[in-house]
């Protein structure tokens, strides 16, 4: 059973999450939260495996909340998923860099909130369709300048070229189709530069693509 909490100051837009996913026989809620301080509250008691987050929140925003979450080692399994009402949002990026593990704008359809909390729980989820490959690249180049690349070093030329193709926001199928392998190979190559690069998921994987530099903006391999 996947467990959820919901956070957001709006009481209407965590009625009808819960209704959506509490209907699913696999979900079910955990907690709720109107701000980001007891969303990190209830995310500390009840452990749940993701949290529905939103960025703007009153006593402690959403983006805050979720670096005290990812940075915290006991939380570790827990995965965020920022919520947005603006696709263009200026947070996107910063968000993920915060250790968020997806992305979704509130009028995302049903089935994509529903597919979005299954995916991150088993580590493929990134971004809602609505925030692009070129949104990606835009928020990476207002991050900050590329890091030194000495971390890659760890990594096998194949685990870069995936790396890279992950970058740009491939799934495990199209790089599999890309390289022409599996899917299953795609994924251990995948898994692989995760943990030898010490990234949580996947979106923190994007991140380092475009900090170390082997992805740049507007890159589509």
């Amino acid at each position: 059973m996947i467990r959820v909490l919901l956070a957001d100051d709006q009481s209407l837009v965590r009625a009808g999450f819960g209704a959506l996913l509490g209907a699913q026989p696999d979900i079910e809620i955990a907690g709720e939260a109107a701000d980001g301080a007891q969303a990190l509250r209830q995310v500390r008691a009840l452990r749940p495996d993701v949290v529905l987050m939103d960025i703007r929140m009153p006593v402690l925003d959403g983006l805050a909340a979720t670096r005290h979450i990812t940075e915290d080692p006991a939380l570790a399994e827990v995965k965020v998923i920022m919520l947005t009402t603006f696709e263009l949002d200026e947070y996107v990026f910063e968000a993920i860099r915060s250790g968020a593990s997806g992305f979704l704008v509130k009028d995302t359809e049903p089935d994509e909130l529903v597919r979005a909390v299954r995916a991150v729980v088993d580590g493929d989820a990134l971004l809602s369709p609505g925030v692009t490959r070129r949104l990606i690249a835009e928020f990476a180049a207002r991050s900050k300048e590329p890091a030194a690349a000495d971390a890659l070093a760890r990594l096998t030329d194949r685990e870069r070229e995936v790396m890279a193709l992950v970058g740009i926001g491939l799934s495990n199928e199209e790089i599999a189709r890309r390289l022409v392998v599996s899917p299953l190979t795609a994924k251990t190559h995948v898994s692989r530069a995760m943990v030898k690069l010490g990234a949580r998921d996947r979106a923190q994987l994007v991140v380092l693509a475009y900090e170390s530099g082997l992805v740049r903006p507007g890159w589509l391999g």
